[in-house]
């Protein structure tokens, strides 16, 4: 579906469904989520343990990616209620969500508006390019590296018989030291609330990816092979995670969620998805920020100062856009902010900018 009903801005806010625990508008949720999303279907319910401390936020990194926090009295950014729908849907249903739309529509961003308003740790992101495997996605482990420890450890010992091997090791490696668990697999850790994922621009992976994928995401769990032919000697494991610092306990070789996470996969629609693959997600085709949806933008990043002129910057871009056949929202970001920089006056130099700012990212397009 199109998202191309909005409410918000001037006039007044319709009232919103009950059922939205998440509405899109910049709004915290009051309380804790887990108070408010019903249980998940029976076929959706995932029992992992141990349960894993609660993550580190990263209110810096939403801040730069979607601008600083409102305030009480702020505007808020005009509500899309099919946006609203389908992320509501999928934190309800546990299924992932994937986002499409053009280059610069905010499908990135919806995930961080997401952690921010619903109080939820920081987001896990994972870049896809052509080279992507799942394996990145869910763990990495470093036998290289385990045998040249393992080897100088050796050759210490045999340097100097008389001292104990290092006390941390006991002379040997530990398998957990060089695993480390990718953005999907720290996702699918046995959190107590979900942990937004972003697989960001999943149509550049090649064709085997998305196919790849349909186990952890259908399961809610993956195995590390490496931890479970180590099982017997060390049952429990605890391996590093993809959050800074971070670190879990793995048992037996194998993960499993207990609260499914929010997975936002976002794509530029240039691919097609495998019929198995799709089924097991919901869809939001994201257009264009209108008009409203930009000027709220706007002023969530540079506040209201100088309003007429930004309103003006903004009117200019959106006609802008049209003739161009659609451009990104950081063009209007970047020409916003050197507007509001106080060196830069609406004369031809500025003008002149601004054409040069604005492309059009079709190379077949006008302009």
């Amino acid at each position: 579906m199109t998202s191309d009903k909005r409410s918000g801005g001037g006039g007044v806010p319709p009232a919103t469904p009950d059922w939205w625990v998440y509405h899109g508008d910049g709004r915290i949720l009051r309380g804790d989520l887990d108070d408010v999303l019903m249980g998940p279907p029976p076929w959706r319910t995932f029992d992992g343990g141990p349960l894993q401390p609660r993550p580190p936020e990263d209110e810096a990194e939403i801040t730069r990616r979607i601008g600083p926090r409102h305030g009480p009295s702020d505007a808020r950014r005009p509500v899309n209620t099919d946006e609203a729908d389908m992320v509501n849907a999928a934190l309800y249903l546990r299924r992932p969500l994937l986002v499409t739309g053009r280059p610069g529509t905010g499908k990135s961003s919806l995930a961080y508006r997401v952690a921010r308003e619903l109080g939820l740790a920081r987001v896990l992101r994972w870049p896809i390019t052509s080279r992507s495997g799942v394996n990145s996605g869910i763990y990495q482990y470093d036998g290289i590296a385990r045998a040249q420890d393992a080897a100088t450890y050796r050759a210490e010992a045999d340097a100097q018989p008389d001292r104990n091997p290092p006390e941390r090791t006991g002379g040997k490696t530990r398998i957990g030291d060089y695993v480390r668990l990718g953005p999907l697999g720290t996702a699918l850790l046995p959190y107590r609330l979900p942990r937004i994922l972003l697989i960001d621009e999943l149509d550049k992976s090649d064709m085997d990816l998305p196919n790849d994928l349909l186990n952890a995401i259908e399961e809610g769990e993956y195995e590390i092979p490496e931890l479970v032919r180590a099982a017997a000697r060390e049952p429990e494991v605890t391996v590093l995670t993809d959050d800074p610092g971070g670190s879990a306990v793995v048992r037996n070789g194998r993960v499993r969620c207990r609260a499914f996470p929010l997975i936002v996969i976002t794509s530029n629609g240039e691919r097609e998805f495998p019929p198995a693959f799709l089924r097991r997600c919901l869809r939001l085709e994201l257009a264009a920020p209108d008009i409203e949806e930009l000027a709220a933008m706007v002023a969530t990043r540079f506040g209201v100062r100088d309003g007429a002129r930004l309103d003006d910057i903004v009117r200019i871009f959106v006609a802008h856009s049209a003739r161009q056949g659609g451009l990104p929202t950081d063009q209007l970001l970047n020409s916003v902010y050197l507007a509001t920089s106080d060196r830069f006056a609406r004369d031809d130099h500025w003008d002149r900018l601004v054409t040069a700012l604005w492309r059009s990212l079709d190379a077949t397009g006008p302009g």
